[in-house]
């Protein structure tokens, strides 16, 4: 595994040790006072609202702190983001390695962060009990959840407590939450209802997750995904909604986008619902039938596969300035989401959230947009996109890594999966791909005949390569 993921690492030539200078700043930057010249202006003091995160078991690089309230028939949500301005200087050694990174790159044996960790899992990071420097969201809501005012400022919040999704829903289900966590709960699931309102979807795919056991033998498993996941993402959600919503107004910024599914797209997916037996009635919309699907069921397994097809060729979309006027219409668009939407929550491991947070800071003061931010724009949607690749290529090779360990000692044996996906025959052959639940793998299979789209077959495993990140089944 260690010879494999090394190899990985220099294959997708993922940044590993910081440079000097750029470690150096990040150092002193963890020393200094929280409001440095280039992230100005008063900091409003925070720090009686009692901020929870919420995040994974074991998580150290916390970029957001939540809050929920009642307001009379309404809501106030307030969300604090790691101000990761206060502690990049613009144009120097740490902000260029940023760059070069783009992303936090998580791997089975660590993590190669776009921060050092003396910030990233340090002094920026709203770990609990800590005085921390935070972007400020209070977005206010009506009773159905819709957003009627925001603000954004800088401020000094302390979070009271880092729990875990599953202590949260442990929490909930038990009746012992308190009013900030059914305030989350009751929030989350107005905005899952507003969002299949107006036609957007979440896909619940099985997620294959590595895990390492206190030997430290690797293994894999599909990660249950617990409502309180749901709900949590939703608060990222509407902020990241009205966070396009201020950036498309003032005219400048950078927005995420994913053009719309393609009609043949669309035509194809209905006829595998058919195929696989799934009821998808004409007057259903798309994200009412996502909501009746349940992974656990190879049918909808599959259907859910190849539903990811209509969510491809998302990217970013810079604007400011007569040469690049803001987009609109389904050019501003995240056809998944069916609304403008940006990234602005999570600066402490990606890129791009750092500006758009600027911007909306500078639209909501009613002041300019920086310099440094303005002129770093242009160039954000090209290393966005480059960085995305290398981390999702070094994400599935890490995955094929492990496949292959886990299984090389059972070449002959045979195994019991679901076909999830299955190309047209040729050369007398079909080939598609399995998905077995234990262990939890999504390999290549090949048969002499048909492959059944969702039905379950044996299987037998042929081949296992681990230096090529390789397996492969074969109809038994």
């Amino acid at each position: 595994m260690a010879a494999g993921l090394d190899a990985l690492r220099a294959e997708v030539e993922l940044p590993l040790a910081y440079p000097a200078d750029a470690l150096a700043e990040a150092e002193s930057a963890a020393q200094r006072a929280p409001d440095a010249p280039h992230a100005p202006g008063a900091r409003a003091d925070r720090t009686d609202v009692p901020f929870v995160t919420i995040d994974p078991a074991g998580s150290t690089d916390l970029d957001q702190a939540v809050h929920v309230e009642r307001r009379g028939n309404g809501w106030r949500v307030r969300y604090a983001i790691a101000d990761v301005a206060a502690f990049v200087v613009p144009g120097g050694a740490l902000d260029g390695e940023t760059h070069r990174r783009g992303m936090t790159c998580y791997s089975p044996d660590g993590r190669v962060p776009l921060h050092p960790t003396v910030l990233s899992e340090g002094a920026a990071s709203l770990l609990a009990d800590q005085v921390r420097p935070a972007v400020l969201w209070s977005i206010d809501l009506d009773a159905d959840g819709e957003p009627v005012d925001v603000h954004v400022e800088r401020a000094l919040v302390r979070s009271r407590a880092q729990l875990t999704y599953a202590q949260v829903q442990e929490r909930l289900d038990a009746g012992t939450a308190d009013d900030l966590l059914r305030g989350l709960a009751d929030v989350g699931t107005l905005r899952q209802a507003a969002e299949r309102e107006r036609g957007g979807a979440s896909l619940d795919v099985p997620e294959q997750e590595v895990v390492r056991s206190d030997g430290g033998a690797f293994d894999l498993r599909f990660r249950a995904t617990l409502p309180v996941e749901g709900w949590n993402a939703q608060i990222s959600l509407l902020t990241g909604i009205v966070a396009a919503r201020l950036m498309l107004d003032a005219g400048v910024g950078v927005v995420r986008t994913l053009p719309p599914a393609d009609r043949r797209d669309v035509a194809r997916l209905r006829r595998t619902a058919a195929a696989l037996g799934i009821d998808w009635p004409d007057a259903l919309p798309y994200p009412d039938l996502l909501a009746r699907l349940d992974s656990h069921l190879g049918a909808h397994a599959a259907f859910l596969r190849e539903a990811t097809t209509l969510f491809r060729g998302a990217g970013y979309r810079a604007f400011g300035g007569e040469d690049a006027p803001a987009p609109t219409g389904d050019d501003a668009e995240h056809a998944a989401i069916r609304s403008p939407y940006a990234h602005v929550t999570a600066p402490l491991r990606r890129l791009v959230d750092r500006y758009g947070t600027e911007v909306c800071l500078a639209a909501v003061a009613g002041c300019e947009v920086p310099a440094w931010v303005h002129d770093a724009l242009p160039g954000l949607p090209g290393t966005m996109t480059s960085t995305g690749r290398r981390v999702a290529a070094f994400d599935r090779g890490a995955v094929d890594l492990v496949e292959a360990v886990v299984l090389e000692p059972h070449v002959g044996e045979t195994f019991t999966g679901v076909v999830v996906d299955a190309d047209e025959p040729r050369d007398g052959r079909t080939r598609g791909a399995l998905l077995l639940r234990d262990p939890a793998v999504v390999a290549p299979v090949t048969s002499g005949g048909a492959l059944p789209l969702g039905k379950s077959l044996t299987v037998r495993l042929d081949e296992v390569s681990v230096p090529h990140r390789r397996v492969t089944f074969v109809v038994a």
